[in-house]
Formats: structure tokens, C-alpha cells, sequence
């Protein structure tokens, strides 16, 4: 099996990591139900993708289903994500990917790691067939497993051994002999629960803040952030450095961005300059710049590419 990848400083970095998604409710988007209102069922796909540039395109070759984790994982994770594809009577296919503020536990054959944020969009190359299990952890979710700050592995890796209790190779094998979703999610959850710590009211605090970004008609800025925090902006920063790995300037600013492409790729007539000003842009030029630099073409014609697409 050919599994894609992506490299930052000559490290391999298996794309589907950046992938995010999470759940809207009414107009408010929040990262995912809270736990107590969702029964655990290892068969339950509970969100569609948010995060793939081309969903439309992706839709037709990559499967990509979301559980949500155990009562007893649920203050760390977000939500167990499963990736399969066959590209073998097919060339390969190059999708570009959007990042979220999310650590992951990915379990792929022979790259096996922990992934710290990945900070920009990236392309990546599908081909061959495989499947893949991974673990979003919740904003600051993996910080009390591990002990360094997340800034230390943004755009980059850590091997599986330094957070679950096992031999990283005997982990991999485990979870990737498993013949169903169900299975690998359940060998994988086994192994987080025997390495999981106390929670961590902070790393709350972290994916509180994180989701008030992440919120429609959200703050636009740091200062704007704190304010519905009702926290001190160095205490703030501190506190995503730790936490997170990112800057809250970054992860506002991302939203903001993902939010746009959510809806280019998803709506039907759309009025770029009222979007511009609904997300918080300046105005139309400087929306169309900082789209453009993250997804690599204008929104306009990424409107365009999308409708064609369906």
C-alpha cells in the first residue's frame, strides 16, 4: 500500500493529520457534541468532512468516517477518524488540505507518530490503497500526556512510545491487524486509557478558548478573544503556547479562513463582498489575499471549481 504524504523540514507528515471537521448546530459551530450527549457506538459516523480543499472530488474516492471517543477519553479527544482509499486503477490524485489546532495519534503502516499542529495548507498525493486510523485530540487535549509544551512539536512528529505505555511497533501492529473500524478504535481506546493522566483544568481552559474562535460571528481578533474569555491576553498567549502549539492570532485567523471555504464549496449563489465583511475582512481585496495565499486560488474561482465538481 502507497500512503501520501507531506514533508516540513524533511519530515514526512501523513497529510489526513490537518484534516478538521466539526459539527455546526444552528448557527453556532462548536468542535463536536459534548460527550454526555452522545452515545458511544464504534459504527457511528458523526461528522462530514471540513478541512479537504476539493470535498466534492474527495467524496468520490476517499472514505472518511468519525467516532466519537469513550466517556473515559472524552476530556482528551475529540473524535477518532478512519481513512480508506483504493487508487490503484486510478493515477494519483494531489488534494489540498487546510490546518486545524488539533494534536493527532495517527497509526499508518511504517509512519506510525504523534503530530503536532501543522501550521500551513498543504498538497498532498493519494495513491495506491490503505486505511488509516488516527485520533484528534481536543485543543490541548494531549498536553497533559506528554511534558513539554505543544509549541515544541508544531510542524513536526513524536514517536508513538512517548505517550502510550507500550512499544510503539507492538501498537501499530495491534491496531492496524484489526479488520474493522470498530476494531482498531477499540484496541487504540485501550491504549489511551491505560496512558491517560488526571485532566488538566487548563487544557479545558485551552479548548474553550478554541472553540470561541472557532464560533460563527466569533472574535476577529486576540483582543476580541480575551475579552470573551475574560482572560488576560499574555495569559492567553501563554496559555496556546502550552496548550496548543499555535498563537491565538493564528487560530482566529484559520477559522476565519476555513469558514469561507466551508461555505465556497458548500452554498449555492454567493456575495464575496458580504462574506468578506461577515468574516471579519477588511474588506473584499484583503479577504481575496489571505484566501488566495491559503487555498491557492482566488474565492471566486474556487466557487466556480466547486460548483463544476457536483
Amino acid at each position: 500500500m502507497t500512503a501520501a504524504v507531506i514533508r516540513i523540514n524533511g519530515m514526512a507528515l501523513f497529510p489526513w493529520c490537518v484534516i478538521g471537521l466539526y459539527k455546526r448546530a444552528g448557527k453556532a459551530a462548536t468542535l463536536l457534541p459534548s460527550p454526555q450527549k452522545i452515545l458511544y457506538k464504534p459504527d457511528m459516523n458523526i461528522n462530514a468532512p471540513k478541512g479537504l480543499v476539493d470535498p466534492a472530488g474527495a467524496s468520490r474516492r476517499i472514505r472518511l468516517a468519525t467516532y466519537p471517543p469513550s466517556p473515559s477519553l472524552a476530556a482528551f479527544v475529540d473524535y477518532f477518524w478512519v481513512v480508506e482509499w483504493d487508487m490503484r486503477d486510478r493515477p494519483p490524485e494531489v488534494q489540498r488540505v487546510l490546518p486545524y489546532p488539533n494534536a493527532h495519534l495517527v497509526f499508518d503502516a511504517g509512519r506510525s507518530a504523534i503530530h503536532g499542529v501543522v501550521r500551513g495548507a498543504f498538497e498532498r498525493q493519494v495513491e495506491g490503497a490503505g486505511k488509516v486510523l488516527g485520533v484528534r485530540f481536543k485543543p490541548g487535549g494531549l498536553r497533559p500526556f506528554i511534558d513539554h509544551p505543544l509549541s515544541r512539536i508544531v510542524d513536526t512528529t513524536m514517536p508513538l512510545d512517548a505517550l502510550l505505555k507500550c512499544d510503539a511497533a507492538e501498537a501499530e501492529s495491534r491496531v492496524l491487524s484489526q479488520n474493522s473500524d470498530a476494531g482498531m478504535i477499540a484496541v487504540a481506546g485501550e491504549m489511551l486509557v491505560s496512558a491517560a493522566p488526571v485532566p488538566d483544568p487548563r487544557a479545558l481552559l485551552a479548548a474553550q478558548a478554541v472553540a470561541a474562535a472557532a464560533a460563527d460571528n466569533g472574535p476577529v481578533s486576540v483582543g476580541a478573544l480575551c475579552d470573551a474569555m475574560e482572560l488576560d491576553e499574555r495569559f492567553l498567549q501563554r496559555l496556546f503556547s502550552n496548550y496548543v502549539g499555535v498563537s491565538p492570532k493564528w487560530v482566529i485567523q484559520r477559522f476565519r479562513l476555513q469558514e469561507a471555504v466551508w461555505r465556497l464549496s458548500h452554498g449555492g449563489a454567493v456575495d464575496l463582498a458580504a462574506l468578506a465583511g461577515a468574516l471579519g475582512f477588511f474588506d473584499q481585496a484583503h479577504f481575496t489575499r489571505n484566501f488566495t495565499k491559503l487555498v491557492g486560488s482566488s474565492p471566486l474561482d474556487y466557487w466556480k471549481s466547486q460548483r463544476a465538481a457536483k
